[in-house]
């Protein structure tokens, strides 16, 4: 059931749990997703980095394909199609393609600039029913080529971001994006706490989730967090799982498979399996499992 995200976001943040975003970079992907949370009644967010939408041909296409298998699959619970660290020319293409949310990323721009952009696409966007999600102080880590040292947001920025309509927020809190460094030194809560009362409860995003310590994510989920995005351990998993099929030899195309050909589909399937693993594992985390409404 293909809906926008402002309900599901509100209602885990009354219900102190948050709903996981994971990118999908590809059908397998996006199948393993939806399957396991259907299966465990929770709601998902799919996000859309402009590169992986580019890879499978662009937002148009994505869309196409995600709507379609909500609907072949007979999935029950809320989903969100969401774009993923936007450009305000991105989050105009995927409004017009069929996505159901949107996250416009101003915060590399002059604070001014974000705000003016940000108003603009929120009213956009909520006028195409869509939810939106907007940005102040730049997640650290590199993603789709750009690159930014984790920083930790300005609770009064917040505050006039929000004041704009967005239906949740990015803040910075010392996360990054890919893997951690071993010199990181966690979120920062007391940080999280300034953002959360400066901006009225609003549904807060924790970018960056891969890595950060169970008891961190339990703790900011408590103080606001209501949407976590998984990205590289999808990745990981995927790659991992993949590689070892392949070396321990199961996908030469002579020997016993040469009857039957090369199959990819045999190939993909174990990398799907820990895909569907590490969404499970993370659901049962942030406390979505049996939280679909």
């Amino acid at each position: 059931m293909i809906v926008n995200a402002t309900r599901m976001l509100k209602l885990a943040h009354d219900g102190h749990y948050a709903v996981g975003h994971f990118n999908i970079n590809n059908l397998e992907w996006t199948k393993a997703v939806l399957q396991t949370a259907q299966e465990l009644k929770s709601p998902v967010i799919l996000g859309v980095s402009a590169g992986a939408a580019k890879y499978m041909g662009g937002f148009k296409v994505v869309a196409a394909m995600v709507r379609a298998m909500d609907e072949s699959m007979g999935i029950t619970v809320p989903v969100a199609l969401h774009l993923d660290h936007g450009t305000y020319d991105a989050v105009k293409e995927c409004i017009a393609a069929g996505f159901s949310s949107v996250m416009f990323d101003g915060s590399s721009l002059p604070i001014e600039e974000n705000l003016a952009k940000t108003a603009e696409l929120v009213a956009l966007a909520h006028d195409k029913g869509l939810s939106i999600e907007a940005e102040v102080g730049a997640i650290g880590g590199t993603e789709d080529g750009v690159t930014a040292d984790g920083e930790v947001a300005d609770p009064e920025e917040c505050k006039k971001i929000v004041a704009l309509g967005v239906d949740f927020l990015a803040a910075g809190i010392g996360n990054i994006h890919g893997i951690y460094p071993e010199n990181w030194t966690g979120l920062h809560i007391d940080a999280l706490e300034k953002i959360q009362a400066a901006t009225s409860g609003i549904p807060l995003v924790l970018h960056g989730g891969t890595g950060i310590p169970d008891e961190q994510v339990k703790a900011a989920i408590a103080k606001g967090m209501s949407k976590i995005n998984v990205n590289t351990e999808c990745q990981l998993v995927f790659a991992a799982a993949t590689i070892k099929y392949c070396a321990e030899g199961k996908a030469d195309p002579s020997a016993a498979n040469k009857e039957k050909g090369f199959d990819p589909r045999k190939i993909l399937k174990p990398g799907v399996e820990a895909i569907k693993a590490k969404v499970k594992e993370k659901m049962e985390l942030f406390g979505s499992v049996g939280k679909a409404a």
